[in-house]
């Protein structure tokens, strides 16, 4: 049972990596994401999301820098974004993520989406990163199986971990199991259906039986199925309630009950239909 803040997952190389993160997606660069990471790591959260396009890694680099906690208690993911793609390309933009963040070693670097005819290259990039000691651990974000596939044809390292839209909306039960059975950590963005899940009925009804709120339920829910998930809030209050979730267990039949709510829809782009 994940039962602390601290708990972590084993990735396929080893690495420990905190279940729950926080995210800083759509958190305005400067002081809303300094004070919202701070925030974060005041609460005991010690894994942070970000990524070169939200344009706010140097806002993190700095609240890390001024928060005084030694930098290996920290786990710092950020992601190469699309117009980067490419080999020579990602090396260079992953140099500049670094600088922003103010970090010699970065534990785990993403391709941010399944670029066609630009993955690959990529993702070469990345296992150069990895083999240098540039990066604890590299992994996929939205590959969906023939993404993943593609990778472990070529590969000379397996991915370690894949970040996809995850919620009870969209379950991708199909993905999950193929992650599980190739070692491939799955990670939740969106886990709160960027609160749209707290209009489901189902939820709330949930979440009134457990005296928690529907948040804690989804992501608690994230975490008995072995998901990573990074909820991102920007106000002090939610900070904090969406990392008490471990003191209650959700009972089989609750889940099961929370599962049943898929639809197969998404809140964000179809990985296979991105124009961006």
């Amino acid at each position: 049972m994940i039962s602390k803040i601290t708990d972590c997952t084993v990735l396929n190389n080893g690495l420990a990596m905190p279940w729950l993160g926080f995210g800083v997606f759509l958190v305005e660069p400067g002081k809303e994401t300094e004070m919202s990471v701070k925030r974060a790591l005041e609460a005991g959260y010690r894994s942070i999301d970000t990524a070169a396009i939200y344009r706010n890694e140097a806002s993190v680099g700095k609240a890390i820098q001024e928060s005084g906690i030694p930098r290996e208690e920290l786990f710092l993911t950020t992601k190469l974004w699309n117009s980067d793609q490419g080999y020579e390309t990602a090396l260079k933009a992953f140099e500049k993520s670094m600088n922003r963040l103010q970090i010699e070693v970065l534990d785990l670097y993403l391709i941010h989406w399944p670029v066609v005819g630009k993955y690959i290259e990529s993702w070469k990039a990345l296992e150069k990163l990895y083999k240098d000691g540039r990066v604890r651990a590299i992994g996929l974000s939205n590959f969906k199986i023939h993404h993943i596939e593609d990778i472990l044809r070529m590969c000379e390292v397996k991915p370690m971990l894949n970040q996809v839209e995850f919620h009870p909306r969209l379950r991708q039960a199909d993905l999950h199991s193929f992650c599980i059975q190739n070692q491939i950590q799955l990670q939740a963005w969106a886990p709160l259906m960027q609160g749209k899940a707290f209009d489901i009925p189902e939820i709330q009804e949930i979440a009134r039986k457990y005296g928690k709120s529907p948040a804690q339920i989804l992501i608690r829910w994230d975490l008995q199925h072995e998901v990573v998930t990074i909820p991102k809030s920007i106000t002090p209050d939610r900070i904090i309630e969406n990392s008490q979730v471990f003191d209650f267990q959700i009972s089989e039949e609750d889940m099961a009950s929370i599962d049943a709510l898929n639809q197969d829809r998404r809140v964000g782009p179809d990985p296979d239909n991105i124009d961006f």
